[in-house]
């Protein structure tokens, strides 16, 4: 029997994972979780081998998340599905210890066969997804400058480039207003530049525009 924790803000989307994976005889959610404290309060109270995860959630987002786990849980693989687009936030995840990830508009059988891979100790990502990293590995001759920022930094990177203001993104990421602009200031100065203006115009060439979704805005997952 293969135990899933389910970690996602909208108790449909919740709804529409765990009766997905009621079909399967092998699967068995034990826990649920609505934001990132509470999957770090559950897992040390939990046995799970295996947590599906949203990575974007009030409060502690996916990826601060998966930091904490893979510092103290590393034998729990962890799965990422997003509303986000592969490009954006996938490579990321990887690299921060994820063992697949999924976009929302994958179909029932696709996580379910992502979660019984990753479940068994191996690694899922989509067809286009390998494509991507094979054309990131190729275009990339050495590190961007947005690979220097933190999990955190890297979110509210995003955020500024879609234009939203400091009081949105603090109302977003459940953080004061003085510390979005510390890190406003922490990402002008790793990334050697001065204004929004030039973050924004950062963000738009190497495809981080659509990394991350607007507060509020919701899409319907297929499952």
């Amino acid at each position: 029997m293969i135990k899933v924790m389910i970690a996602d803000d909208h108790p449909l989307i919740r709804k529409g994972f765990r009766e997905a994976l009621m079909n399967e005889p092998e699967f068995n959610v034990v826990a649920e979780a609505s934001d990132g404290r509470e999957v770090l309060d559950l897992i040390d109270k939990t046995k799970v081998d295996i947590i599906v995860m949203d990575i974007s959630m009030p409060g502690m987002t996916g990826l601060e998340v998966l930091e904490h786990l893979k510092k103290e849980h590393k034998k729990i693989p962890i799965l990422i599905l997003s509303v986000h687009p592969e490009d954006g936030y996938a490579i990321r995840s990887l690299k921060s210890g994820a063992s697949g990830y999924l976009t929302k508009e994958s179909t029932p059988e696709e996580l379910i066969y992502a979660i019984r891979k990753v479940a068994r100790g191996g690694k899922y990502i989509t067809p286009s997804l390998a494509d991507k990293i094979i054309e990131e590995l190729e275009r990339v001759k050495g590190p961007n400058l947005h690979d220097s920022l933190s999990n955190r930094e890297f979110e509210i990177l995003c955020m500024i480039a879609r234009g939203k203001s400091v009081r949105q993104i603090s109302e977003a990421l459940y953080i004061s207003i003085q510390t979005v602009h510390t890190y406003r200031n922490r990402i002008l100065e790793k990334m050697k530049m001065k204004s929004n203006i030039e973050l924004t115009h950062y963000a738009i060439q190497h495809s981080l525009i659509e990394c991350i979704k607007i507060p509020g805005s919701k899409k319907r997952s297929k499952l």
